[in-house]
């Protein structure tokens, strides 16, 4: 098991950038396919972006891509992710979650994935 916190959320107006960072304690981080996932109210909680063990592989949900990038950081147990160009549609709580599977064609499914944090908020104003 891996603990995941999220940071970096705030508000922002639209066209602005952020970066949101997840940062993990506990088992070896690098065994961890990660990804951000975002919930707005009333809505159903979606895949953002994936990104593999070795950071070599990297997904994105359509409603992002272009936009936003993924990265990470093994040796300092942490993942970014930097969003440009943020609409209002963006506005949403933002979560990082791991799991240890490897990258497969599951890695968009929340189900699949067994740690999560707790979520920042991200508000883009119009």
């Amino acid at each position: 098991q891996v603990h995941l916190v999220e940071s970096g959320g705030g508000l922002v107006q639209a066209g602005d950038s952020l970066t949101l960072t997840c940062t993990a304690t506990g088992r070896t981080f690098s065994n961890y396919l990660v990804a951000w996932f975002r919930q707005a109210p009333g809505k159903e909680r979606e895949f953002v972006s994936a990104i593999d063990q070795s950071g070599s592989i990297k997904s994105f949900g359509g409603a992002v891509t272009g936009r936003f990038t993924i990265s990470r950081d093994n040796a300092k147990n942490t993942v970014f992710l930097q969003m440009n160009g943020l609409k209002p549609e963006d506005t949403a709580a933002y979560y990082c979650a791991a799991r240890e599977q490897r990258y497969d064609s599951s890695y968009a499914f929340q189900l699949t994935y067994g740690d999560w944090g707790q979520g920042t908020q991200v508000t883009v104003s119009s």
